[in-house]
């Protein structure tokens, strides 16, 4: 599994054996059940992560109500960044809505490899800046969109998540309450027969 992310990286930078080698010999590979929290609100995130197969939530809990702001699938890199880069409190929480098998980045794993391999601050730097520009996006999504048209982003751009997520996890990533989702799939579902 370690060569899912070997050739992850080798797309947008080119590894030497050695590279190689050392992302084989520091990263380990672990896997986690659905259900399984990788991080809860307070804690300090030590690891980042890198999923190689399942999906991961981030959510927040507003008033003992969970508000699903993030799905993280295959090939994704999976970070609490405040938390992890600052060594502060968590206000969210990561968990695995399906089994998991992720690819562990302790922070002294990642400053080490950073310190050994300086090409690797340009991966992170690639990896940063299109992260940042889907949450931009994202965040644009919220503010000038309204949930049938975030519901029809959803078809169109993470399909794959309807088949994998519940759909009260759904319908609280696009901003509304399961039974407005379900009322909202019932008149699309009519409208397109």
């Amino acid at each position: 599994m370690i060569f899912k992310l070997i050739n992850y990286i080798s797309e947008y930078i080119p590894l030497t054996n050695e590279e190689i080698k050392a992302i084989a010999a520091l990263i380990e590979i672990r896997k986690f059940k659905k259900g399984d929290v990788l991080l809860k609100e307070g804690m300090i995130s030590k690891t980042s992560y890198f999923n190689l197969k399942g999906c991961v939530r981030l959510y927040y809990l507003v008033d003992g109500e969970e508000k699903t702001t993030f799905f993280y699938t295959e090939n994704q890199f999976i970070t609490s960044l405040r938390s992890f880069t600052n060594k502060a409190p968590s206000s969210h929480y990561l968990e695995c809505t399906e089994d998991c098998i992720l690819a562990l980045l302790p922070y002294e794993t990642e400053k080490l490899i950073l310190n050994t391999f300086p090409k690797f601050e340009t991966f992170s730097r690639m990896i940063l800046e299109k992260e940042l520009g889907n949450h931009q996006e994202m965040l644009s999504s919220y503010i000038i969109s309204n949930p049938e048209q975030r519901y029809l982003d959803l078809l169109k751009n993470e399909q794959e998540l309807l088949q994998r997520v519940p759909l009260f996890q759904l319908a609280s990533y696009i901003g509304i309450q399961p039974e407005s989702l379900s009322r909202l799939r019932s008149r699309l579902a009519k409208s397109t027969s």
